[in-house]
């Protein structure tokens, strides 16, 4: 049976652009895959314990050495892991902050770099078998020709963060968000529109949905 695993990063409970597209995502994943199941993380209602001087160092410590903290931080870490290894799609919700990506998804990140468990001693990543979908929505615009080309380091960082696992992020993005709001930015709201419907559009391509189970 297939497996979604859905997670939310936005600090944003209402007008989240980000929750907008991974519900739209996981609606069309339900539509195209009927008999699945799906588990849901929200990493800003439920965050993930940074690593510190406490527990920092668990991930690299055989846990027959661990503290108490340590144990607590691995058997977390091994959790966050499993959800991976048991879904055959995650879809991720990535809003920027401040050009880079929230700590809450950088903590999660940090969490399932373990040896062993998401990759192997000898290197050999360990989750590569699974579809990786972000969603990320950033305030500005930041392509090919903009004043801030190359300022979005999200996503640069993530696909680098997640490279010992063996996940491949496909990122679908939807820019200018903060146009709706800002007044600077008012006249951006078409191409903000435009953007928005492209991501809309890549994600209701993203699966094969069976006719007879969507009427």
């Amino acid at each position: 049976m297939n497996h979604l695993l859905h997670i939310d990063s936005s600090v944003r409970a209402e007008n989240s652009v980000s929750r907008a597209l991974t519900a739209r995502a996981a609606g069309q994943w339900r539509a195209a895959h009927p008999e699945g199941t799906v588990t849901y993380r929200d990493l800003a209602a439920n965050p993930v314990p940074h690593l510190d001087a406490e527990n920092g160092l668990a991930l690299m410590t055989p846990p027959e050495q661990h503290t108490p903290a340590q144990a607590r931080t691995y058997a977390l870490s091994k959790t966050l892991i499993d959800e991976i290894k048991a879904a055959d799609t995650v879809i991720l919700g990535m809003p920027v902050y401040n050009w880079g990506a929230p700590s809450l998804i950088k903590t999660w990140v940090d969490h399932i770099i373990a040896i062993g468990v998401s990759y192997a001693p000898d290197g050999t990543s360990l989750l590569g078998d699974t579809e990786f979908i972000v969603l990320e929505s950033r305030g500005g615009g930041y392509g090919p020709g903009t004043p801030r080309h190359g300022w979005d380091h999200a996503e640069s960082w993530l696909a680098h963060g997640v490279s010992m696992t063996g996940l491949v992020p496909r990122i679908i993005t939807a820019e200018l968000t903060l146009s709706a709001t800002e007044p600077a930015m008012a006249h951006l709201q078409p191409l903000a529109k435009e953007s928005l419907l492209r991501a809309h559009a890549e994600i209701d391509a993203l699966w094969t949905i069976d006719d007879e189970s969507a009427a």
